[in-house]
C-alpha cells in the first residue's frame, strides 16, 4: 500500500493508502475529494490540478509539453502544480503530500 496525505481545500488532511500502479485523481475521488477530473485523464482539461508538497515535487516524473499547457489554465496554479490523472502512485511515492487548491470546484456534486 501507498500512503497519500490530501489536505482538502478547508485544511483537512485525509490520509489514505492505494494500491501501486493506481491513479492519484482516482484515489483523491475516491476520498471525497473534489477533483473533477472532467476528461477522464485525457489532458483536455484542469480539473483534477493539485499542488505538490515541494518535498515531493521532484521525485515525481516530469510534466509533458500537454499537462504543462493544461496546467496554465489551471486556477491558482503554483510552480509544484501537477495534474492529478497523470501521477501513478509507485512505491518511491510512499507518504506524498499534496493539497487541492482553494479555487477547486467539482460539478459532479451539483
Amino acid at each position: 500500500m501507498i500512503a497519500v496525505t490530501f489536505t482538502a481545500p478547508g485544511g483537512e488532511r485525509i490520509e489514505v493508502n492505494a494500491e501501486q500502479g493506481d491513479n492519484l485523481l482516482r484515489v483523491g475521488q475516491a476520498a471525497g475529494l473534489p477533483l473533477e477530473g472532467t476528461c477522464e485523464g485525457q489532458m483536455a482539461c484542469s480539473t483534477c490540478h493539485v499542488i505538490v508538497a515541494a518535498e515531493w515535487f521532484d521525485r515525481l516524473p516530469p510534466a509533458s509539453e500537454e499537462e504543462e499547457d493544461m496546467l496554465d489554465l489551471a486556477a491558482g496554479a503554483v510552480r509544484t502544480s501537477r495534474l492529478s490523472c497523470q501521477i501513478e502512485l509507485t512505491p518511491d511515492l510512499d507518504g506524498l503530500a499534496v493539497r487541492v487548491p482553494a479555487e477547486a470546484r467539482d460539478m459532479r456534486r451539483f
